[in-house]
């Protein structure tokens, strides 16, 4: 054990990067290479097929069967010259992953012979098994029928010899078991909400699109040294592990130079993920030893939810050949950050224009301020939704701890904005005027376009205003981004058709009013309603540190939630409330919700079985034999001592090594009662055949002993002879050379 551990740390250190190349091209010449896009369908479909296509991606047109053979004949000249040979419908069941089953294009040409296919009805739908994927009961295992239907928003792609045709995923009888089709419901919904709200300020408005950018962040660690740790390789965290006498209390790793050798695993990884579409931009140094970031432009929700999808899917492959394995865990080492996916959210319109972005008007900027109320307004009344969309098993880990956000929603706005909304909600009810029919004339002094640079920051916010969009901080490094995007934007979708509903019924009480003046009804319904909804959505405003003790007290007395636990965390999608309002926005059933929170509850608490077994695996086979042998050559020690020497001598000699005896001893016996306890709790825990009250026990009989175990653990690392302990140690898993 002692010569493998060693021998692996050295090869780990030894390592150079790989001779990659500079690239012989610039960065945008590999863009979208490997993509079925506008460019390559004006290339290989007729110009009128072309235009439909374009009026199906842009306008949501319907796709006809004829139009579908012939963009399938023109998909498959494409790929065919690009070496393709399979194709795969791509999906993304609930799973955290994706899943793809591969066919290739041969097909009997009725003469003995084959011949290569490709139709659009091959291209439209397929019929994989849906009876092992997770259903929450939907599907019982005699009854696999399941399909998947090509979404053409997300262009077809290419991985090495396949050709992958991005699809959603549904039952045998409707129902959505992936995260595509409620996402694609969702963005629809919050679609035709915020564009009604549109017409108020601009009647040209045809479409409103939620865009998304995320922040990839993600830890590297030698592959050799991976391979090493059992509890890595399975759970994908470090569950013993005591800290390194250096980590990132230095912050030198934050925004340093990149080590060569991940430089050249991100110029490999860029050049891959540009070929697909991905628009890399940012990548840098995190705080956290080897930890880093990857980031793109923004882009159209569903697009960049299937963009992600796809990195971690090629930053794992990628990082093999370099000689790593990425970690997405949120928590993969202890007493350092861990990984998030901050999700950049914002709204614009068909002709441009940033929903959540300051105007150079009163007009725009009273447009700005009703998504910004109607945004808190949504985030608000579900905020327990909204975390319960971001929350895991793994995640739990993180939230809340070092730069992570804590584990309650509230929104901080920065001076700037939160000045407006308290103005607009105190300020006269006369102080709106109208000159005209557009002519807006408002007490508020008009917001600054460069709002962007006097915003300040709230690294503790979970969902933070950032000048012309929201951050969601509080999303998981490993997670699907679909989750948080469904809930949040169902969430403002349903505050914008509430909006415009109380609008529109304010709207003839005001025309009386002002019967015979110039003012305008509609703005002052708009301000009216604005002014009940700023006080409405107050408690969700916080912008002092989310860390403290006091502001879990405070955000209690609002009402806000706090709960910590992630099974009953989970219980918010059942609540009156959320299945409500995805009912009546056409998102999800309450039968669906009901199954994908089964699916919730399971998986949570295989995840912390799962920990449980290999952390009892290591204590008994790695570290107590590992402890005890150490312990015997002590003894051993002991007693040569006392052959040779004096005994009262001898005694002062031993004192060191009789005292760490005795220490091994009893964080021995500690690890040994508190493995049978964590076993026994298991046990209990199995018996219970309900999910929900499954995952409840798991939470609070089974995983605190996680911790009770490796505290014992961590200590006798400390003590024990460092050539004989099995496993890699922070100092050397943490730092790449």
């Amino acid at each position: 054990m002692e010569a493998l551990r060693f021998q692996v740390v050295g090869e780990a250190f030894k390592k150079k990067p790989l001779d990659v190349k500079a690239p012989a091209e610039r960065p945008y010449e590999y863009f979208g290479k490997k993509v079925f896009n506008r460019e390559k369908m004006y290339k290989y479909l007729p110009k009128d097929v072309y235009e439909k296509m374009v009026d199906v991606i842009d306008n949501g047109a319907r796709l006809d069967r004829d139009v579908a053979d012939a963009v399938a004949a023109g998909m498959k000249q494409w790929a065919t010259e690009n070496g393709v040979t399979h194709y795969t419908h791509w999906f993304q069941p609930l799973t955290e992953g994706t899943a793809e089953k591969h066919d290739s294009f041969i097909e009997h040409d009725g003469k003995g012979g084959m011949v290569e296919e490709f139709t659009g009805k091959l291209l439209v739908q397929q019929e994989p098994d849906a009876s092992s994927f997770p259903s929450g009961g939907i599907r019982s295992t005699f009854e696999a029928r399941g399909y998947s239907a090509w979404d053409p928003t997300s262009p077809v792609f290419i991985i090495e010899d396949t050709l992958c045709i991005p699809t959603v995923f549904i039952s045998y009888s409707g129902e959505a078991l992936d995260y595509k089709a409620p996402l694609k419901r969702a963005l629809h919904a919050v679609n035709v909400a915020a564009t009604d709200v549109c017409h108020y300020f601009d009647p040209a408005v045809k479409k409103v699109q939620s865009n998304l950018g995320w922040e990839q962040e993600y830890f590297l660690v030698d592959e050799g040294l991976y391979a090493a740790r059992p509890d890595l390789l399975l759970t994908g965290r470090t569950l013993m592990g005591h800290d390194s006498a250096k980590n990132q209390q230095m912050d030198d790793h934050y925004f340093g130079s990149i080590p060569e050798r991940v430089a050249a695993f991100m110029r490999d990884l860029e050049i891959q993920a540009l070929e697909l579409g991905v628009p890399c931009k940012t990548r840098h140094n995190e705080v956290a030893p080897n930890q880093f970031e990857l980031a793109p432009i923004f882009e159209e929700t569903n697009l960049a939810v299937d963009h992600n999808m796809m990195l971690m899917s090629l930053m794992k492959k990628v990082a093999r050949k370099h000689g790593f394995r990425v970690l997405l865990h949120e928590k993969p080492f202890a007493g350092i950050n861990g990984s998030g996916k901050h999700n950049n959210w914002s709204l614009s319109t068909d002709n441009g224009i940033l929903l959540h972005a300051p105007g150079k008007t009163p007009e725009q900027n009273l447009r700005f301020a009703t998504f910004i109320v109607e945004t808190l307004m949504g985030v608000y009344k579900h905020n327990g939704l909204l975390k319960a969309s971001i929350m895991s098993a793994t995640n739990a880990h993180r939230l809340g701890a070092n730069e992570a956000p804590p584990a309650i929603v509230s929104s901080f706005l920065g001076k700037q904005v939160s000045e407006l909304l308290d103005h607009i909600e105190t300020a006269d009810k006369d102080f709106l005027s109208m000159t005209g029919k557009q002519g807006l004339k408002m007490d508020i002094p008009e917001i600054p376009e460069l709002l962007i640079d006097n915003t300040d920051r709230n690294r503790t916010s979970p969902f933070a205003f950032t000048g012309n969009r929201f951050e969601f901080r509080a999303v998981g490094s490993e997670a699907n981004c679909a989750s948080a995007m469904i809930a949040l934007n169902s969430a403002v979708a349903e505050a914008l058709v509430d909006f415009k509903k109380r609008v529109d019924a304010k709207i003839p009480e005001f025309e009386k009013k002002l019967a015979g003046t110039e003012h305008s009804a509609k703005y002052h319904a708009i301000i009216d309603v604005l002014r009940e909804d700023i006080k409405t959505c107050k408690p969700i405003r916080f912008d002092g540190n989310g860390y403290s003790d006091e502001w879990v007290i405070e955000a209690e007395k609002r009402g806000l939630d706090v709960e910590k636990s992630c099974p009953k965390i989970f219980e918010r999608y059942l609540d009156k409330e959320s299945i409500d309002m995805f009912e009546s926005l056409g998102v999800m059933t309450k039968k669906e919700l009901e199954a994908r929170n089964e699916v919730k509850w399971e998986t949570y608490t295989k995840k912390i079985q799962i920990e449980a077994r290999v952390l009892g695996d290591l204590s008994m086979n790695h570290i107590i034999p590992v402890a005890t042998h150490y312990q015997s050559a002590l003894l051993k020690n002991v007693e040569n001592m006392t052959d040779i020497f004096p005994i009262d001598k001898a005694e002062k000699l031993n004192a060191r090594n009789i005292k760490i005896i005795e220490e091994i001893a009893e964080r021995t016996s500690a690890i040994e009662k508190g493995v049978d306890e964590l076993v026994a709790a298991r046990k209990l825990a199995n018996k219970i055949e309900g999910e929900h009250e499954k995952a409840i026990a798991y939470h609070d009989s089974v995983e605190p002993k996680l911790d009770e175990i490796r505290y014992q653990i961590d200590k006798l690392e400390l003590i024990v002879d460092d050539a004989l302990w099995p496993l890699p140690k922070y100092r050397e898993l943490l730092f790449i050379r």
